[in-house]
């Protein structure tokens, strides 16, 4: 006698002494395949989605669980909150997940596109998704990894085909991945995958390895320039304001020289106005007093003067000797 369990096949011999006791050995068979075949268990990233005799029967949560043995229901589990991810024009080599990349001869035909301007660039990029709805994924596209690849290498090849190689390159890189997001999200959609696209992420965008070298050197050039015009406005930012405080400083100075000529102008006038009015009243008088003020002020700045009359004939003359570091 042959039983399957699974893949395997094995055969079975009864026992020679009789009938009875092979009876006994097949229900003891028998039981133990049931029980091996009804007890299953969801993982905690998982969901399952039992089928019975092809039909969609439920879904379960992580954890043990009963199913109908025999073959008779079946079993898939679907790893709906793990984050997956696929790689495009590159692979990381030990991934678990079998889409995840493809081979290396597909890689150098994927990350190969041409643009706009009819250039060519090489575009790595990857995108992260998660399997929100198992049952629409498992049955509502056949093989919907291999599908998702298809769809994600169409849409941005779409996209970079409608921007110049500069664009690619330079400039559009992150524009690009939010288009191919947005579109690759109404794609899922239409075909009703059960896939929830995260993200799109542009990892290395170059022109081909002939021209690589020259495009290092434009680009580096620009890189340069820009470095340049960056100094000068830093320069510009900089002097500005300062020549503009050193000229409201100016400003400032020159206000104030003004206002103080000014005071010291009516001020000058006033003490004249009444030094004339004191004058008008009493001329001798006043004179005489501005006489002596003046002399006052005056003689302090003469040093040592000794003045005579011109009939003073007892006076010796002094000659200096000495000279003026000895005294």
């Amino acid at each position: 006698m042959r039983v399957q369990i699974g893949n395997e096949v094995i055969e079975i011999k009864p026992p020679s002494n009789g009938g009875k006791s092979a009876s006994v050995v097949m229900v003891l068979i028998v039981l133990t395949i049931a029980a091996a075949t009804s007890i299953y268990s969801i993982g905690t990233e998982e969901e399952g989605v039992v089928l019975r005799f092809g039909k969609i029967v439920k879904t379960v949560n992580s954890g043990l669980h009963m199913k109908v043995p025999f073959g008779i229901d079946r079993v898939y589990p679907v790893p709906v909150t793990r984050v997956m991810k696929q790689e495009f024009g590159f692979g990381t080599r030990g991934a678990t997940y079998s889409s995840q990349m493809s081979s290396d001869w597909e890689m150098e035909l994927e990350k190969d596109m041409v643009t706009g301007d009819l250039n060519s660039a090489l575009v790595e990029w990857v995108i992260q998704f998660k399997l929100s709805e198992p049952e629409k994924y498992l049955f509502n596209v056949r093989d919907a990894d291999e599908t998702l690849r298809d769809a994600s290498e169409s849409v941005m090849r779409a996209v970079v085909g409608d921007r110049t190689v500069d664009e690619v390159i330079t400039v559009g890189r992150a524009e690009i991945a939010e288009e191919c997001k947005s579109k690759l999200k109404e794609l899922v959609e239409l075909y009703d995958m059960g896939i929830s696209i995260d993200q799109v992420q542009l990892i290395t965008v170059n022109p081909p390895k002939p021209v690589q070298a020259s495009f290092n050197e434009v680009n580096q050039a620009q890189q340069e320039r820009e470095n340049s015009i960056n100094v000068a406005l830093g320069e510009q930012n900089r002097e500005i304001p300062k020549a503009g405080g050193e000229a409201e400083k100016t400003i400032s100075e020159a206000q104030g020289y003004a206002m103080q000529r000014i005071n010291e102008a009516d001020g000058d006038s006033a003490k004249f106005n009444s030094l004339f009015g004191e004058y008008l009243k009493a001329p001798e008088v006043t004179r005489r007093r501005i006489y002596l003020e003046t002399m006052q002020d005056v003689m302090p700045k003469l040093g040592k003067k000794v003045i005579v009359d011109e009939s003073a004939n007892q006076v010796l003359p002094f000659l200096p000797l000495t000279s003026p570091a000895a005294k």
